[in-house]
């Protein structure tokens, strides 16, 4: 229990109760928080086994609102590149694209919110390519939920059916990826004694999150989730500058 950074658990509570809020799961918080206490490679081991978790409870509380369309033409693409880009983490340096991340999240998130009425086409096509933008994200820099929040965001979802196909999806690329991380040797046995805590914080922090989603009006729902992915970018963008 002394080796236990507990300033660090708080984080992940405050992330994963984000993360449920603006629908785009917590990793986008958690990742660039953890790199601050953890090496890159144990940070995305966690990731994965404490979204497991998180995901889980969000499907639980949110199973109403799955639209099965886009959990194929996101879903799919992002399981497909999720383990694509884990095999690459291995071998590639990640600190050209976290920085490329973080000045993406920044950018797009600032245009969307400067430009109210701007939106992307609700394609298909422009489903599958966010999808497969987002399973690489995740797979090689261990987060991607904000580039598919950007993607999910066009096609204007009620926030139940936003949070619960988002999850979803979401479940499928941490359980994928979970596999190649231990193939990689990321998850690492002197990290273990977090699991339990994360395993708690993860059920715990979507239900308080479900709770505050209770009070937030419809349609200030995407413009929070944009203002949450700008703030994403830059804590991304600050780690980078500090290190």
């Amino acid at each position: 229990m002394k080796d236990l950074n507990f300033i660090f658990l708080l984080l992940a509570l405050l992330a994963e109760i984000i993360g449920t809020i603006g629908g785009f799961g917590s990793s986008v918080f958690f990742v660039p928080l953890g790199n601050f206490y953890f090496d890159f490679q144990s940070v995305l081991g966690l990731t994965a086994i404490f979204h497991l978790s998180s995901n889980l409870s969000k499907i639980f509380l949110f199973k109403k609102g799955l639209d099965k369309k886009l959990l194929l033409s996101i879903g799919v693409p992002s399981v497909i590149f999720v383990i694509i880009g884990g095999f690459l983490s291995k071998i590639l340096d990640s600190t050209f694209l976290e920085i490329f991340l973080g000045i993406f999240l920044v950018g797009f998130s600032l245009l969307f919110l400067i430009k109210r009425r701007l939106i992307i086409s609700p394609t298909n096509k422009n489903a599958i390519i966010g999808g497969s933008f987002s399973g690489f994200s995740a797979g090689l820099l261990g987060t991607g939920g904000a580039i598919r929040g950007l993607t999910m965001a066009s096609f204007n979802l009620e926030k139940s059916v936003f949070i619960a196909t988002s999850a979803f999806i979401d479940f499928l690329i941490d359980f994928s990826r979970t596999f190649v991380y231990y193939n990689n040797g990321y998850i690492h046995n002197h990290d273990l004694k977090y699991v339990p805590f994360l395993l708690v914080i993860g059920v715990a922090g979507s239900f308080i999150g479900k709770k505050i989603l209770n009070y937030i009006p419809q349609n200030k729902f995407r413009r929070l989730s944009l203002f949450f992915i700008l703030v994403i970018g830059i804590i991304t963008m600050t780690k980078l500058i500090l290190t």
